[in-house]
C-alpha cells in the first residue's frame, strides 16, 4: 500500500512537471513560428485587457502580427502608416533584392523614422510597453519596434511652484521627451549630453542625466552615475523617490538635492557645472549638487537689475532669520531675560500676558501648531476655498483666542510675522526644513533661554559646515571661503563681472565670457 502511494505521488510530480514545461516562456529568444509567438505573447500578457494583437497579410501571402497596447499608441496614425501600406496586394516597385520580408516592411511599407530590430522576446515586450508597435513576421526570428506614441499628456504650462514676473512661462511636464526638448531649445550644442538609465523591475522608468561636457567635472558625473546605477527597486514613481536613494545625509532636515519645474533654472545650473536628473512621469527635475545659498535664490534674481536683486536678497535673508529665530527670541526674553526688553515694551507685554494661563513656551507651541495646521489646510483644500479658509481661520482663531484670554496679543503678532517671513523662502523643501528647526529652537529657548538659542545656533552651523552634497561642501563658497565665488551669494554683482563659473563646481571650462564687457 505504501509503495502504491509512493508511486502515485511520484507520478503526480512527473505529470505536474511535464505540464509546466510548455507554459514556460524563453524571454531570450524568439520563435520563427508565428502561431507559437502569438501564444507566447498572449501568455505573457495574460489578463491584460488593453493588449491587442492584429493579424495582417502582406502581399496576400505572408502573415504578420501587429502588437500594441491600446491607449499608448496613436490608432489613427496606425491606420495611415501601417495598415494601408501593408494591405497592398503586390510587391512595392523599385525595391532592390532583399533577404527578408522584414527589410521590405522597414524600407518601403513603414513611414516611421524610429524603427528598431529586436531578437529577444523580453526586448519586444519592453518596447511594446513603452508605446511602440511590435511587428512580428512569420518565418523570421527577429521583430521590429516602431515608435508611434499617442497617449494623453499635459501641455507646457507655467510652473505653479516657481512663479516669476519677468522670466519665461514654460515649465517641465510629465513627458520625458518634452523635458529634454525644452533643454535642447535653450542649449543648441552637442556638448549638452543626455545619458539614459532605466530603473525599476516593474515600472522600467526612464531616467536621464543632463550635463554639459567640459563644464561638469568628471568626478561629479562618476558619482551621479554610481548612485543611480546601484538603485534596485520594483518601481520608481517619481523624482522625489529617487532623491531619497541618492542624497548624502538622509537624516538631515536640509535638502541636499534641489528640484525645479523651470527649464531656465536647470539650464543656468548646468552652465555652472551642476548635473540635472530628469525622471519620466514627473515634472520636477533634480539638480545636484545643492548648496545652502541655492535654497535662498529665486528665479527673479536673474531677471531683474542687480541693484534691485541685491536689495531683495538682503530683505530675504533678514526674513529668513526672522522666521527661524523670532518665536524663540520672544520666549527666551519674556521668560528668562525680561531685563533685556525696553521698559515701556515690557509693561505692554506684561499687561497683555496678565490673564494668560499658560507659560510663553506652551503659548508659542500652541500658536505655531495652529498656524502650521492652517497652512497645510490651505494647501490640501481646493484652490477656490483653500486661501479663504486659511485667511479666515487665522483671523477668527487669533481674535477669538486673544479675547478668550488663551493667548496674548504679542504672541499672535510674533507667530503671524514669523509665518509671513517664512513665505519669503523661494524653495518649498528648504522652507520646510526651517519650519522643523524653528520648533527645535523654540524648545531650546523655553528650557535654557538665550543660552539654548546660542547652543542651537552653534549646532546648526556645525551641521551645515559638515554637510555635503555629492561631495561638495553645503556651505560653499562661504565655508570653505572662496572669495572669487562670492559675487553671487548674498549680493549679486552685475553680469559683466560674473565672467567665471563657480570654482567649486566647474570643470575644465571655467570661463563664461571674456572680460572687458562693462558698458561704456
Amino acid at each position: 500500500m505504501r509503495d502504491f502511494r509512493k508511486r502515485k505521488t511520484l507520478q503526480d510530480l512527473f505529470n505536474k512537471k511535464t505540464e509546466s514545461l510548455p507554459s514556460e516562456i524563453n524571454m531570450n529568444t524568439m520563435s520563427s513560428d508565428l502561431s507559437e509567438m502569438e501564444q507566447q505573447l498572449k501568455k505573457l500578457f495574460e489578463n491584460c485587457s488593453d493588449f491587442v494583437i492584429r493579424p495582417v497579410y502582406v502581399m496576400d501571402k505572408v502573415k504578420i502580427l501587429l502588437i500594441y497596447i491600446d491607449g499608448l499608441i496613436d490608432t489613427n496614425m496606425l491606420d495611415e502608416v501601417f495598415l494601408k501600406p501593408m494591405l497592398f496586394e503586390r510587391r512595392p516597385q523599385g525595391l532592390e533584392e532583399v533577404s527578408s520580408l522584414g527589410q521590405v516592411i522597414e524600407q518601403k511599407l513603414i513611414a516611421i523614422t524610429q524603427v528598431q530590430n529586436v531578437s529577444k522576446l523580453s526586448e519586444l515586450a519592453d518596447g511594446i510597453l513603452k508605446a511602440n508597435i511590435g511587428v512580428v513576421i512569420d518565418g523570421e526570428t527577429k521583430a521590429m519596434l516602431a515608435g508611434l506614441p499617442g497617449f494623453e499628456k499635459r501641455s507646457i504650462e507655467e510652473p505653479a511652484t516657481e512663479v516669476t514676473i519677468r522670466g519665461p512661462k514654460e515649465g517641465f511636464t510629465e513627458s520625458l521627451r518634452t523635458n529634454t526638448t525644452l533643454l535642447r531649445r535653450r542649449i543648441r550644442s552637442t556638448k549638452l549630453k543626455l545619458e539614459s538609465f532605466t530603473i525599476g523591475e516593474l515600472s522600467k522608468t526612464d531616467v536621464v542625466i543632463a550635463y554639459i561636457e567640459g563644464i561638469a567635472t568628471d568626478s561629479l558625473l562618476k558619482e551621479v552615475r554610481l548612485r543611480i546605477e546601484r538603485i534596485r527597486l520594483d518601481a520608481l514613481m517619481g523624482s522625489e523617490m529617487l532623491e531619497e536613494f541618492i542624497e548624502d545625509v538622509p537624516y538631515s532636515p536640509f535638502p541636499q538635492i534641489q528640484n525645479t519645474e523651470r527649464p531656465d533654472i536647470l539650464v543656468a545650473n548646468l552652465l555652472e557645472g551642476r548635473v540635472g536628473i530628469i525622471v519620466d512621469n514627473t515634472p520636477f527635475v533634480l539638480v545636484v549638487p545643492m548648496t545652502f545659498w541655492s535654497g535662498l535664490q529665486a528665479a527673479d534674481d536673474y531677471y531683474e537689475r542687480f541693484i534691485y536683486t541685491t536689495f531683495i536678497r538682503f530683505i530675504r535673508f533678514t526674513l529668513f532669520n526672522i522666521s527661524l529665530f523670532l518665536p524663540s527670541l520672544y520666549v527666551a526674553l519674556s521668560t528668562f531675560h525680561p531685563k533685556l526688553i525696553p521698559t515701556s515694551l515690557l509693561f505692554s507685554v506684561a499687561a497683555a500676558r496678565e490673564g494668560v494661563p499658560f507659560p510663553a513656551i506652551i503659548e508659542a507651541l500652541m500658536m505655531e501648531f495652529v498656524f502650521e495646521g492652517l497652512r497645510e489646510a490651505g494647501v490640501r483644500l481646493p484652490k477656490a476655498i483653500g486661501s479663504a479658509v486659511s485667511i479666515v481661520g487665522a483671523l477668527v482663531i487669533g481674535q477669538a483666542a486673544v479675547q478668550a484670554g488663551i493667548v496674548s496679543a504679542p504672541m499672535v503678532i510674533v507667530v503671524a510675522t514669523t509665518g509671513i517671513a517664512s513665505f519669503s523662502i523661494p524653495r518649498y523643501n528648504f522652507g520646510t526644513s526651517i519650519r522643523v528647526i524653528r520648533f527645535i529652537m523654540l524648545i531650546l529657548a523655553g528650557i535654557f533661554g538665550l543660552y539654548g538659542i546660542v547652543l542651537g545656533f552653534i549646532a546648526l552651523h556645525i551641521h551645515l559646515v559638515c554637510l555635503r552634497s555629492f561631495g561638495i561642501p553645503y556651505f560653499s563658497p562661504v565655508a570653505p571661503q572662496i572669495p572669487a565665488d562670492l559675487k553671487d551669494v548674498i549680493v549679486r554683482l552685475p553680469r559683466w563681472t560674473l565672467n567665471k563659473r563657480p570654482t567649486f563646481l566647474a570643470g575644465k571650462d571655467k570661463i563664461r565670457f571674456p572680460k572687458g564687457q562693462k558698458p561704456k
